[in-house]
């Protein structure tokens, strides 16, 4: 029966077989000492490893119709600690997934996930099951900017030691360190911490998923030209300012903005899939103004002045609608100056008021319409004409025709995010300058929608789980979040260590608990301000039953599986009755399913069904548990004294795909018969063991 590999995916090795297809001439054998590389084969004959490699020189003759001699100048961006971030990004590790339901909300029946640990080995796990799945990334990195900015310390390690801490030593894992200025290497450590978690990103966006970035001045140059080497150039959407809050304390210039870079993995790609936002301001004026045109009839000035009055009452929640506040028969509507031609050379007429016959001003630039285009405006009763004739017409743009669409400026204060975020925890200041939840809902909903995933692995105080949980709430979709974060420690004098969060980590579930909470008790609230059965009720109330606000909790920890199933060579001949146990003694049936659904590649948010099979064995009844994961997509037996009865039982239900424990079957001959077993009742099962 085939074993499962339990460990990320080997990128450096898939890359060489895709080369390997197309120069089977460049790749050659190596010997490689070190057995803790995964991809290796052993060799019997000289007791040494055997892997893969490129011969490089053969390569690059390969690529080039002239003689290749040495390293030729070329535009690229450098570092020093480059080609280690590369070799850590493509290194596999022996860690998993382990699950926490204590720390999780509806665990049994939630589709998001949020993930405890570093990200890049969180990243590596996450790439089999997500890979080409995610729709958007919004990520929040060190801006490199602050003595109290940590990095791990093993940024620049080579990949030998990356893979022999990462497979099983973790006793350096959790260390952090400062990237002061005064470090000789101050960018280049910023630059080799982002590279690989950017790269291994990359690869779990969707064809038309995007990546939102948010970044200062400090690394701003170095961000773009990263991504433009991981990306593509081509595929630069572009840069987005947000102006959110005034330096009070400025130096030589008031700092007043960020930037937000995107990056599309394939911009052709993704132009079919941006669309323009369903605005709630939109709804919300539309709805109130059929309330109004209901009660005033058409008695146009009265039913302007009481939806001004609404629009001026409500204005903070109308941004940017607040400028519709003309009315006629077509509804609520504003004056548009897109008759004006934006570069010299427009259209050359003059325009004439049909009721008074006076002819106003024309645009500088000329009219972006032909006569006969402003002629049917005139007759549509489309244009506006101001009360002077030396003064430019506009045209009518109704409400109902408006459309979002995504700016390059936004204007949003930081302020207000922390001002919300403290009322949300009622305790003040225990977390420093959260982003505010509006500006990740606006991204998300100009491209996600139901059943796309938003990922962000610097989640912080988990800001990009409240957004897609709002806007799921406000229109009715079913997106889905993966947040990752490192459970870094707070410092003790700090708001946040004196109200009992002892990590960023535990900040962030804590207020996605109280966030998912406010959302649902805003819905109640409106449905009960709604006539029971009316459709506004039900409309709500549909969107309370299909709200997610719960989360997975899982932990990066070592692998389930115990050194000897990944280092057999170091096992010796008087330690072997220690070995016999290949899984770890503090592991539960449930951790080693998750590490199954990674190494299978099954949603880590799919359902679980936990049943107890009983079975009798020598007229003594045996309890087995079973897991069964999603639609009969995986069952799973970890228990020990697996008989042939039980594996019957299993595969007349005909799963997809079933595992159990080398070590579970009752008896030789039953892990034998196992095969044939299913060949028999279920032939399409995909059957494997850890």
């Amino acid at each position: 029966m085939e074993k499962l590999k339990l460990h990320s995916p080997d990128l450096t090795a898939g890359n060489i077989a895709k080369i390997a297809e197309l120069f089977p001439n460049c790749v050659t054998e190596v010997h490689d000492n070190d057995p803790r590389n995964l991809s290796s084969s052993f060799n019997l004959h000289n007791s040494s490893f055997l892997k893969h490699a490129i011969d490089f020189d053969l390569l690059r003759q390969e690529l080039s119709a002239d003689l290749v001699e040495g390293p030729q100048e070329r535009y690229r961006l450098d570092w020093p600690g480059k080609r280690e971030a590369l070799a850590t990004a493509n290194a596999p590790i022996a860690k998993t997934l382990r699950p926490c339901r204590e720390e999780s909300v509806d665990f049994d029946t939630t589709k998001n996930l949020y993930i405890e640990g570093d990200n890049l080995e969180a990243l590596k796990l996450l790439q089999e099951t997500y890979l080409g799945k995610v729709k958007m990334i919004y990520i929040d990195p060190p801006y490199n900017k602050d003595a109290d900015v940590l990095y791990p310390d093993n940024f620049a390690e080579d990949s030998t030691d990356y893979l022999a801490r990462t497979n099983q030593d973790d006793a350096e894992g959790n260390r952090l360190v400062a990237n002061l200025e005064s470090n000789g290497r101050f960018h280049s450590i910023w630059l080799s911490n982002l590279f690989p978690r950017l790269k291994i990103a990359r690869n779990l966006l969707a064809n038309d998923g995007v990546v939102f970035i948010s970044i200062d001045d400090v690394e701003l140059p170095n961000l773009r030209k990263l991504c433009d080497e991981i990306f593509g150039a081509t595929n630069h959407v572009g840069n987005i300012i947000w102006k959110n809050a005034t330096d009070n304390n400025p130096t030589q210039i008031a700092t007043e903005h960020e930037y937000i870079l995107c990056f599309a993995k394939s911009k052709p790609a993704l132009e079919p899939a941006w669309k323009g936002r369903i605005s709630a301001a939109k709804e919300t004026m539309l709805t109130q103004f059929g309330k109004l045109k209901a009660i005033h009839k058409d008695d146009l000035p009265a039913l302007t002045k009481s939806f001004r009055n609404f629009v001026k009452q409500n204005s903070e929640i109308l941004i940017p609608l607040t400028h519709y506040t003309q009315i006629d028969g077509g509804g609520p509507f504003t004056g548009s100056r897109k008759v004006h031609n934006p570069k010299p050379g427009g259209y050359v007429y003059d325009v004439d008021n049909p009721d008074t016959g006076e002819t106003y001003a024309m645009p500088a630039n000329g009219y972006r319409f032909p006569p006969d285009t402003m002629a049917d405006l005139l007759k549509s009763g489309k244009v506006i004409f101001p009360d002077k004739c030396d003064q430019i017409i506009q045209i009518k743009e109704y409400l109902k025709d408006y459309q979002e669409k995504l700016s390059s400026w936004i204007v949003l204060d930081s302020r207000s995010a922390a001002n919300s975020f403290d009322k949300l925890f009622e305790e003040r200041k225990v977390f420093k300058n959260p982003k505010p939840h509006d500006l990740i809902l606006w991204f998300s909903s100009f491209l996600t929608s139901t059943d796309d995933i938003v990922v962000d692995f610097y989640s912080g105080s988990a800001t990009t789980a409240h957004a897609v949980m709002a806007l799921n709430a406000e229109d009715s979709e079913k997106r889905r979040y993966i947040m990752v974060q490192f459970p870094e420690l707070c410092d003790e004098k700090s708001p946040a260590c004196k109200s009992g969060y002892a990590t960023i980590a535990e900040i962030g579930k804590e207020r996605i608990r109280r966030a998912g909470t406010k959302i649902r008790a805003e819905l109640q609230a409106q449905i009960k301000g709604e006539l029971p059965g009316s459709d506004k009720h039900q409309e709500i109330t549909a969107k309370l039953a299909n709200l997610d606000t719960g989360f997975r909790v899982l932990k990066v920890d070592t692998s389930n599986m115990a050194d000897v199933f990944y280092r057999p060579d170091e096992v010796t001949q008087d330690g072997l009755a220690l070995q016999v146990e290949n899984i770890k003694p503090d592991r539960s049936p449930e951790d080693l399913l998750f590490q199954v659904l990674l190494d299978w590649g099954v949603d880590l948010a799919s359902p679980i069904r936990k049943d107890e099979v009983r079975m009798m064995n020598d007229e003594v009844e045996k309890i087995y548990t079973v897991f069964t994961v999603g639609e009969n997509d995986l069952v799973a037996c970890f228990d020990t004294g697996v008989t042939e009865n039980l594996i019957k039982e299993i595969a007349k239900s005909a799963p997809l795909r079933a595992v159990f424990r080398d070590a579970s079957f009752a008896t030789d001959a039953t892990k034998i018969n196992i095969e044939q077993i299913f060949k028999a009742l279920s032939p399409h099962t995909e059957l494997k063991a850890i």
